[in-house]
């Protein structure tokens, strides 16, 4: 048994593509000036990944694994899925050439740092450049670091989502409440724009109060904590658990 703590999460990082056009999206490095900084405000910082390395770092990060999901069903380790150049993580969605190694008509890159390394509750941002192709859905969540954990019921925070070539991105939250139980209110998913043609930064600040979205250092969207029965579990996201 461990000791009790708030709840923590871990990193997840994908892109999936089901179209004939690559696509990719890209992780500008903190400590390279042509890209936009992040403003970090009063917040201490806690961690910073700047991707700056020749190759990933494989005690942060893992490459996922192909699963049966909508959104894992096309991972591949396939090398030519990542690349590291310029200070920046780049994630590609490929079609597959050699059907004979692997029957997947495309291939898709995504790294998370599950069971690796976990973030306690505060400011996560990302700063990123999207391709858009049809097809294509690059995505970055934060879900529940303890083991045994299920979607939806230990919540899933969508720090953003893009569809296609859409000019705005999705933020949404996921948990029993929403998912299972259906609740309309508090409304948990909003549309934000974003600059398609450059490094934006998405972010998310969790509170005890409420989870708060932002894009470029302004605030799109909010989920609050509301007064419900415990059963309904409405707000997973800051509570206190065994670890």
């Amino acid at each position: 048994m461990g000791m009790l703590e708030r709840y923590r999460y871990y990193i997840v990082i994908i892109i999936v593509s089901v179209s004939i056009l690559i696509s990719f999206f890209m992780f500008g490095s903190n400590v390279n000036k042509k890209y936009s900084r992040i403003n970090y405000d009063n917040w201490e910082v806690d961690w910073i990944e700047n991707f700056d390395k020749a190759e990933i770092d494989t005690l942060t990060w893992s490459v996922i694994p192909r699963g049966h999901y909508d959104w894992n069903n096309t991972m591949s380790s396939n090398r030519d899925c990542f690349d590291l150049k310029n200070g920046c993580l780049v994630l590609k969605g490929i079609i597959n050439d050699d059907l004979s190694g692997d029957s997947s008509r495309y291939l898709t890159g995504g790294i998370y740092t599950k069971f690796k390394k976990s973030f306690n509750p505060g400011r996560f941002e990302f700063r990123v450049k999207l391709s858009g192709a049809r097809g294509a859905w690059p995505a970055i969540w934060l879900r529940p670091f303890k083991k045994g954990t299920r979607f939806p019921y230990d919540g899933e925070i969508d720090v953003f989502e893009r569809l296609n070539k859409d000019n705005y991105i999705y933020q949404s939250v996921h948990s029993y409440f929403v998912t299972k139980l259906r609740r309309k209110l508090p409304k948990n998913q909003s549309k934000a724009d974003f600059n398609p043609n450059e490094f934006n930064v998405f972010g998310v600040d969790i509170r005890k109060d409420s989870v708060i979205f932002h894009v470029n250092g302004i605030k799109t969207f909010s989920y609050a904590n509301i007064d419900t029965i415990a059963d309904e579990d409405q707000y997973p996201f800051f509570r206190i658990g065994l670890f």
